[in-house]
């Protein structure tokens, strides 16, 4: 009986790598640049960081005496310059997905970007830890036919495929979200909105960019772009995965330089880390790798992969399915 194998790519490529070294450098920024004070203190109406109730009390900072603080923050720091060096995703996986658990669970001073980053770098954790590499920057093989761990590489490719898969489903929600939840407002409606926040205590527009950013606020036409053209691509980004490949690469820069525009003008930078990192695992195709070395290997097109189990053939079908090449796939 004629069978069909179905092949699963290995997720292992540099574009998974890269959004787990800015998931790392954004928590570690946080915890570098950022006193232990200013990290956990109390908050009004809730008590004082880190609060240890429920699944919180789980969290590093919950583990240690509150003078051993600034020595878990450094470590931590430490441990995450580990993962964003790419070294053994293996044995950094887990370590990685906690801290950032107990980065977020734990400071007062969390935002959107602490939340987004525990959970790409936990849904990630299924991918590293089926990554056998040295480094995350390394292009992945596909194991020949007869090699003994081939059926080990299958499952773990699957998992960190459909873990991967997770990441972007969560990505593209998260944007609809975003464009969709201001349509409400009258004054993203109006094309204001932008005005207020440019002129907000706490995120407004830095002063030394005032010189060029004043110009577009209080122009009628500028403040409406301004305001506009941020709904418009989140809703293109939430539509990316209905896109084709080419389009995706398009939506890509345009991400980044939105993120970019953000942390520079709010200074939002622990977020920029985090969304850029959902942007390479929502546009990039899964197991992609980036030509960061300049080498035949690293300038493949194709995406590595193995072969499912398989399924029977149709006796109605006109000719026997050819095997997949050798390099791309094992059967």
């Amino acid at each position: 009986m004629l069978t069909r194998a179905r092949s699963v790519p290995l997720p292992w490529g540099n574009a998974y790598g890269l959004a787990r070294t800015l998931l790392a450098l954004g928590t570690a920024g946080t915890l570098a640049f950022s006193s232990t004070a200013t990290l956990f203190r109390p908050v009004v109406t809730i008590g004082e960081y880190p609060l240890c109730q429920g699944m919180t009390a789980g969290g590093a900072f919950c583990l240690v005496p509150r003078g051993q603080f600034d020595v878990l923050r450094w470590l931590s720091v430490a441990v995450l310059l580990v993962v964003a060096s790419g070294w053994r995703p293996r044995l950094t996986a887990l370590p990685h997905a906690y801290i950032s658990f107990s980065v977020f669970s734990g400071i007062a001073i969390g935002d959107g970007g602490d939340q987004i980053t525990w959970i790409l770098s936990l849904l990630l954790a299924p991918v590293a830890l089926g990554d056998g590499r040295r480094w995350h920057w390394q292009t992945p093989e596909a194991p020949t036919a007869d090699a003994p761990s081939t059926r080990a590489t299958r499952g773990w490719a699957l998992l960190g495929t459909s873990a991967w898969t997770v990441a972007r489903l969560q990505m593209a929600f998260l944007y609809f979200q975003a464009s969709v939840a201001k349509l409400p407002h009258t004054e993203w409606a109006d094309g204001s909105a932008m005005y207020y926040w440019a002129n907000n205590s706490s995120f407004g527009f830095p002063v030394w960019l005032r010189p060029l950013t004043d110009p577009v606020v209080y122009s009628p036409v500028g403040i409406a772009a301004l305001t506009w053209l941020p709904v418009a691509l989140e809703l293109a980004l939430a539509a990316a995965l209905l896109m084709p490949q080419r389009r995706r690469w398009a939506l890509l820069p345009l991400g980044i330089a939105f993120h970019l525009g953000i942390a520079v003008l709010m200074g939002l930078w622990s977020f920029a880390f985090a969304m850029w990192a959902g942007l390479f695992l929502l546009l990039t195709p899964i197991g992609h790798s980036f030509p960061f070395r300049a080498s035949s290997r690293s300038r493949k097109t194709t995406t590595p992969s193995v072969s499912a189990p398989p399924i029977d053939s149709s006796p109605a079908d006109p000719e026997p399915a050819s095997a997949p090449p050798p390099s791309s796939a094992v059967s």
